[in-house]
């Protein structure tokens, strides 16, 4: 009897539609993280930019002083040449006037005294000229670095966005019943007079707008881009990034927010909305979604912040 052939190892399971969905929640949880990493690296150039620049102009004004301090030491040396060229012992020795010849004695002392220190000025401005020229150095690398690192992040949540928005995940995110219910404009009525009731109602009034990292208007916004642009409205000036956004203003019960307040989610501070009151809240979600107005209790809530009254 001939044995039967043992088949080949089956292929494995295509992955189901829930897998898939799970999936790109998954990356969309990751664009979002790498989309703030990527805000506060743009918060940082800026800063190290800023640093850069001053630290320039110290070592052009560092490399200025010693280039002065330099001809002034060589002025000194150019006249102590001059006036010390014959032994004072022989100039003393043959003199007719020996006072005349003490006070141009005392003169040259002097000249030889300022000499002295000039040559110590000199060392010294040349030590400060080195240092200026090591910070330039430093905030300059910095700046590279952190450009380098610009990059690297940008070309990463390019790939991950294209992969969610490929058709593949579309349908599968449509067939699975996500992403959830269609954006539509609501009008709130928001009350108070100060700046956050004013920033929230401001907000309200970019309903439907795309969510595009990175951006922060005036057509497309990403979460800490819609924050930013609220309270620039109101003359507020705040940066570009959660993490920096969680700690411009003053922490705040869960119990006493109220409209304009900034409510942040996950640990890591992630995702940024701003309050608008009933448990409600406007933000800009997520790559392939719009501004518009969620509940506070869907997404793990870290913590509320009070930028003004």
């Amino acid at each position: 009897m001939a044995a039967t052939p043992v088949g080949s190892a089956s292929a494995d399971p295509k992955p189901s539609l829930q897998d898939l969905a799970k999936q790109v929640e998954k990356m969309h949880t990751e664009i979002e993280q790498l989309t703030e990493q990527y805000n506060g690296q743009r918060e940082k150039l800026k800063s190290a930019k800023r640093a850069a620049e001053a630290a320039k102009k110290t070592l052009a004004a560092s490399e200025a002083d010693l280039a002065a301090k330099r001809a002034k030491a060589a002025a000194l040396a150019e006249n102590a040449y001059i006036t010390g060229g014959l032994s004072r012992i022989l100039a003393f020795a043959t003199s007719d006037d020996p006072d005349t010849f003490l006070d141009r004695a005392a003169t040259t002392y002097v000249l030889e005294q300022q000499q002295g220190e000039a040559v110590n000025q000199v060392t010294r401005a040349r030590q400060a000229a080195e240092r200026a020229r090591a910070s330039a150095k430093t905030r300059i690398d910095e700046v590279q670095k952190l450009i380098s690192d610009l990059g690297a992040k940008r070309d990463k949540i390019t790939k991950l966005v294209a992969k969610v928005e490929s058709n593949l995940f579309r349908r599968a995110l449509g067939e699975a019943g996500r992403p959830g219910t269609r954006a539509q404009r609501v009008d709130l009525p928001i009350p108070g007079s100060g700046k956050a009731a004013q920033a929230a109602r401001w907000a309200l009034t970019q309903q439907l707008k795309p969510y595009v990292w990175g951006a922060d208007g005036p057509n497309s916004y990403d979460c800490s881009g819609l924050v930013m642009a609220a309270y620039q409205q109101v003359g507020i000036s705040l940066p570009h990034y959660t993490g920096s956004q969680w700690t411009a203003g003053r922490h705040i019960d869960r119990s006493e927010l109220r409209a304009g307040d900034l409510v942040f989610f996950y640990s890591d501070l992630h995702h940024v909305g701003i309050y608008l009151g009933g448990g409600m809240m406007i933000h800009a979600p997520r790559t392939g979604d719009v501004v518009r107005i969620a509940s506070i209790a869907n997404r793990p809530y870290a913590g509320a912040v009070r930028i003004a009254d």
